[in-house]
């Protein structure tokens, strides 16, 4: 017997459509992959961008209610002082509120605050710390002609909790100095 080669011949037009098909396939797949992960990476920067506006639109909004003081009626300003507060801190207030009111009365304290603007300083598992800045006007029984200060509450919001307000510090420039 007598053994044959065979041989399996491929015309090159064959090959070279199989290449290109493999080219293209391996090319939509990458392309595909780069697409979705993009649009992951977007979806994602899309709703950190949103978390922060909602954090910096509740921070504005406690601390606008915590800067509009009338010492003829403080139980509004304590309202507002406590709004959208978590329970740890409205306890807080409670527990100062006499003695804020002791402090304001006398003194003839009105003050009224507006909005410059708000910064995310930091967000850590969706405890964001944010600087308000706000522009306050104020009059008291040492300045009745009123006067102006550029105030920033440093404000906590807990996303994790509702968006509530979890602690608020630094209202730096709130009272006149003597």
């Amino acid at each position: 017997m007598i053994k044959q080669d065979k041989t399996v011949s491929i015309r090159t037009s064959t090959a070279i459509v199989g290449a290109v098909i493999t080219a293209l396939t391996v090319t939509a797949v990458i392309l595909g992959g780069l697409l979705w992960s993009s649009t992951n990476e977007r979806t994602a920067r899309d709703a950190r961008a949103a978390d922060d506006t909602r954090a910096r639109q509740v921070a504005i909004d406690y601390a606008v209610g915590a800067s509009n003081i009338n010492y003829q009626d403080v139980s509004p300003w304590l309202t507002k002082l406590k709004a959208n507060t978590s329970p740890q801190l409205g306890t807080k207030f409670d527990a100062t509120a006499p003695k804020l009111q002791e402090l304001l009365v006398p003194l003839k304290w009105t003050s009224n605050g507006t909005p410059i603007d708000a910064t995310v300083a930091s967000e850590a598992a969706g405890i964001y710390k944010v600087n308000v800045f706000l522009t306050v006007t104020s009059t008291s029984a040492q300045t009745p002609q009123s006067a102006q200060t550029t105030v920033v509450y440093n404000v906590t919001v807990d996303k994790n909790s509702q968006w509530h307000v979890t602690d608020v510090g630094g209202m730096d420039g709130a009272l006149p100095t003597r």
